[in-house]
């Protein structure tokens, strides 16, 4: 059996010091969490920064009545129990991967952290037989169940104007950052790929070396493309963001772009994967002349004439040089 699983104790057989230890551990994570939260967006989202920080200060004072009440009852040495002791307890996601995924999910996070350490105290309310330490599990039970709706006050309290900043600027920022490099490596993926994969079928007729034509193509293209989007910019100057999440962006979008049009040629029977492969790319330009004129605010026609032409001719110097 895997040590992890082994040694996690159940929550029904933790001492009511135990559960007083944890419920600590667990306001004093939270508070850290909030005052990460608060660090991340300072920057860019003051208001919601100033917000956090407000919930990481009503953490320490959760925390503190309930050290308070464990030396009472059993003392100065508190044991050392965490989440990931105890099996089937809630768990947070670390704050390296809720901050990569922008404001509203960060507001999301928090607001589930709430409703968890809510459920937490109802249940060690009922566990305990001590009058003070169930009043006081009680009343914290109460006080995280107030917390969401505190939240979305205090999201409501920041001016409409601050808010609307923070709303243009998060999506200037997820633009920046995903949106443009990934839309590089997609065009890039679809566009120069589109030669080598036509030129290889027509002068083969064997759609499995038209596969790995296609394959090689695509891949080496998005690896080139992702190390030259992060090392392009360190995104310092500019505020585009991480290098590494562009690099994976462009990269990922340029692979896939590429794929799109060298998978049919699995089949078999060339004129089917041919025909089912040219129909793909007809999908691939005009989603790309789409997401130009959604995130880029291109007009859309120009969008489509640049695109659409564009791999049009590429497509054909593809057929004309395999034909040749």
């Amino acid at each position: 059996m895997l040590p992890s699983v082994t040694f996690r104790r159940r929550f029904s057989d933790l001492s009511e010091q135990e559960i007083l230890a944890l419920a600590i551990s667990s306001e004093e994570d939270d508070a850290r969490i909030y005052r990460g939260y608060a660090e991340r967006l300072r920057d860019s989202f003051p208001a919601s920064a100033r917000i956090f920080e407000a919930m990481a200060v009503e953490e320490d004072g959760h925390r503190q009545m309930l050290i308070d009440l464990h030396k009472a009852r059993f003392g100065d040495v508190i044991p050392l129990l965490r989440r990931e002791h105890v099996a089937g307890f809630y768990a947070r996601s670390p704050i390296w991967l809720v901050e990569n995924l922008g404001l509203e999910k960060i507001r999301e996070q928090a607001a589930q952290m709430e409703r968890d350490a809510q459920r937490f105290y109802e249940l060690a309310s009922k566990r305990s037989t001590d009058a003070d330490t169930r009043k006081l599990l009680g009343d914290l039970a109460a006080a995280e169940a107030g917390h969401e709706q505190k939240a979305v006050a205090l999201t409501e309290s920041i001016g409409s104007e601050e808010r609307d900043a923070e709303d243009r600027q998060a999506h200037r920022q997820f633009v920046l950052t995903w949106v443009q490099p990934g839309l590089a490596g997609l065009m890039d993926g679809s566009v120069s790929t589109l030669a080598p994969i036509f030129a290889a079928a027509f002068a083969t007729g064997d759609t499995w070396n038209t596969f790995l034509v296609g394959l090689a193509a695509s891949v080496g293209a998005g690896i080139s493309m992702g190390f030259t989007e992060a090392a392009s910019d360190d995104g310092q100057l500019s505020g585009r963001g991480s290098p590494w999440k562009r690099g994976f962006a462009s990269g990922i979008m340029t692979t896939l772009g590429g794929l799109g049009h060298a998978l049919p040629y699995l089949i078999t029977d060339f004129w089917t994967a041919t025909t089912i492969a040219i129909i793909v790319v007809f999908f691939e330009l005009w989603a790309i002349a789409w997401i130009q004129n959604r995130f880029m605010e291109t007009p859309f026609f120009r969008a489509a004439f640049q695109v659409v032409l564009g791999g049009a001719l590429v497509l054909a110097a593809g057929i004309l040089i395999g034909i040749g």
